[in-house]
């Protein structure tokens, strides 16, 4: 009984593991200038597209990439089949960021040694996939709102209308943010698995955010209701036109994904060394 006690008291519970890694995660995020620099880069690109003039169509006259500000965070109505880059340069691209973020973030835990001396001392696998899976997803969320912030100031400097559904606009905005969670748990599972190789690691995150594998599905399939049980689906699914039944979607799409990556991810993790 003694011994049994003993035990219990020397081995953290599982809310002790994942509060101490989250603090030391948080803190290297806070400290990783990196991450201030993809904060204000998901602020300027969508005050860049506003503000820029356009291009002139055959009659001459200029034309703006978007005729409502609000379309720089999400499209009128889902689209997984992209007529042009002003459909997709949306609230999206900040997926593209995060992935970019989570690689750097990963790939300087095993550059460093860092991940070999957690797993030595305390650290289970599944910890270490959550800690970095909720990082990345709260990077991503505040890239979201750097984002919203940068376009809506774009919108009121350069004088693009601005009217809009504001319970669809909350509506897609939160569906966005709620999606960081399964595409960190996605970029996370992918790090794992490609941690010798940073270069591939960061050209799966800009392949896999801007969506390339779903277009091509909905090019061979049409726009198809079912797409929506991928990631880049629902993120696309919410738009302008959302209503509370594309936030469900986003909310139980991004869980089950994320519960699956963090699985897949930590059973890959116990089965290989740590270099």
């Amino acid at each position: 009984m003694t011994e049994a006690r003993t035990l219990t008291f020397e081995t953290p519970s599982f809310y002790k593991r994942l509060k101490g890694m989250l603090g030391v995660d948080f803190y290297r995020l806070f400290h990783t200038p990196m991450y201030y620099i993809f904060l204000a880069i998901a602020a300027i690109i969508p005050a860049m597209v506003l503000g820029s003039e356009g291009q002139p169509n055959a009659q001459g006259e200029v034309v703006r990439m978007y005729r409502n500000t609000w379309n720089i965070i999400a499209a009128d109505t889902p689209l997984y089949i992209i007529n042009n880059i002003g459909e997709y340069a949306n609230m999206n691209m900040v997926f593209i960021f995060g992935g970019i973020m989570v690689s750097i973030f990963i790939g300087h835990d095993y550059k460093s040694g860092y991940v070999k001396q957690l797993f030595t001392t305390h650290a289970l696998k599944c910890d270490y996939m959550l800690s970095k899976s909720i990082v990345g997803a709260f990077s991503m969320a505040c890239m979201c709102v750097t984002y919203l912030l940068g376009g809506a100031f774009a919108g009121i400097m350069s004088g693009v209308d601005m009217s809009v559904n504001a319970g669809s606009l909350m509506i897609a905005i939160l569906g966005k943010m709620v999606m960081s969670v399964g595409w960190a748990s996605l970029y996370t599972m992918l790090n794992v698995i490609f941690r010798r190789y940073f270069g591939i690691c960061i050209t799966l995150s800009f392949v896999i955010g801007t969506g390339i594998p779903i277009i091509g599905a909905a090019a061979l399939i049409g726009n198809n209701f079912a797409l929506n049980i991928f990631l880049y689906g629902s993120s696309v699914n919410a738009c302008l036109s959302s209503n509370i039944g594309a936030l469900l979607i986003c909310i139980i799409v991004s869980c089950v994904w994320a519960v699956v990556y963090n699985i897949v991810g930590s059973v890959i993790l116990s089965r290989c060394d740590v270099y």
